[in-house]
């Protein structure tokens, strides 16, 4: 699970680079404008409007598979096994570990009557 995770965020990563670069490159609206009074018009690599059907395309491509695997990566984040219904304080409860039993005291100090450890405070 973590493997296609990991392609997946670097496929959003990627699309996302990419939609921001071609964002930058699009002209604006404004920038027809200008291009009608005969400054620049003709110097565009695509031609007079095929760039920016292309470029608007390839970026509405590029969101759509943003979008996707934004979707994924939030239903995969997400998801859970059925088994665990109950809330995260309930399972820690379960899964601790048990107390340890005392230690036994060896030492030759205990072994002499009268010495013996006290019994701990419960």
């Amino acid at each position: 699970m973590s493997f296609l995770m990991t392609v997946i965020l670097v496929v959003q990563m990627l699309s996302a680079l990419a939609m921001i670069g071609l964002i930058l490159v699009q002209h604006g609206k404004g920038a027809d404008m200008g291009a009608a009074f005969g400054s620049g018009g003709s110097g565009s690599l695509f031609g007079a409007t095929g760039g920016a059907n292309f470029l608007s395309r390839t970026t509405s491509v590029l969101a759509a598979v943003f979008f996707v695997c934004t979707l994924l990566l939030a239903y995969l984040g997400n998801n859970r096994p059925a088994a665990s219904t109950g809330s995260v304080l309930e399972g820690a409860a379960v899964t601790a570990p048990a107390p340890a039993a005392p230690a036994v005291d060896n030492s030759t100090a205990s072994q002499i009557p009268g010495n013996a450890p006290a019994a701990p405070a419960k």
